[in-house]
């Protein structure tokens, strides 16, 4: 069997996320398995980079699955799009390194969260943004942004109160892009925990709008309690955008 990864973007709005889930087959995880388990003629299993959550959309999300084809990576490629839905497209196909994982070997991740910041409403772009009608100080986000840069134990930050593995992640970069009605901020980290993006976001969002101070975010992480920081912002607005690997990882030896 041949190790195939594929990029793939996704728009989640309809999705109940990536992972594949007992009580329901609406997810992207799903939609694949099934297509590529009928071309194969027996199950595969397809492993993503890492979770997306409902509603979340994906730029570049990253998986990998081992098939028997005769036929080239192109081919396949174009037999899978062509059984996908139209918010659903396979953008690249290679065979790779039989050592290669998706997840496993992933080494950063960069994310971007979409605020259309405008009385007006976002028409053509409300599936893909939050919409924030009142103004942000996006001074006053950036500042208070650098102090989650570096390597923090984030569980104040994340949703999964149960979760018994570290929550240490390391954010390398935060980046602010605005334009007339939006702001994009770009997160790239060496991981996220379970909706942290999302909630960093939102305390981000609550200092631009004054109801949080810049001073407060260290004594935020320091808490480790989710009820200390801010809400979680919508899903709509995120979007998985690259995954990093280690360089020569992917080569198909």
């Amino acid at each position: 069997m041949k190790n195939y990864k594929m990029i793939l973007a996704y728009d989640g709005g309809r999705y109940n996320g990536w992972q594949k889930q007992g009580n329901t087959d609406n997810t992207i995880q799903e939609k694949l398995e099934g297509i590529i388990s009928a071309l194969a003629g027996c199950p595969i299993e397809v492993y993503g980079s890492g979770r997306t959550d409902a509603g979340t959309h994906a730029y570049g999300q990253v998986a990998n699955f081992h098939m028997n084809w005769n036929g080239t990576a192109e081919e396949l490629m174009d037999c899978i799009n062509q059984k996908l839905t139209e918010d659903i497209a396979v953008l690249s196909l290679e065979a790779v390194n039989p050592r290669f994982h998706s997840r496993l070997s992933a080494k950063a991740k960069t994310y971007e969260y979409t605020i259309w910041n405008s009385k007006k409403p976002p028409v053509f772009e409300r599936k893909v943004v939050f919409w924030c009608e009142k103004p942000l100080n996006v001074e006053k986000m950036k500042e208070a942004s650098r102090a989650f840069l570096g390597e923090h134990d984030f569980k104040s930050f994340c949703a999964n109160k149960r979760l018994k593995k570290s929550t240490v992640r390391k954010i390398y970069e935060i980046e602010f892009l605005c334009t007339a009605d939006k702001i994009t901020i770009s997160y790239h980290g060496n991981g996220f925990l379970y909706q942290m993006v999302r909630i960093i976001t939102g305390t981000l969002i609550e200092v631009g709008e004054g109801k949080r101070k810049v001073e407060e975010i260290p004594s935020i992480l320091a808490a480790l309690d989710r009820e200390k920081a801010g809400f979680t912002a919508p899903a709509k607005g995120l979007a998985l955008k690259e995954v990093y690997y280690e360089e020569g990882l992917e080569k198909n030896d």
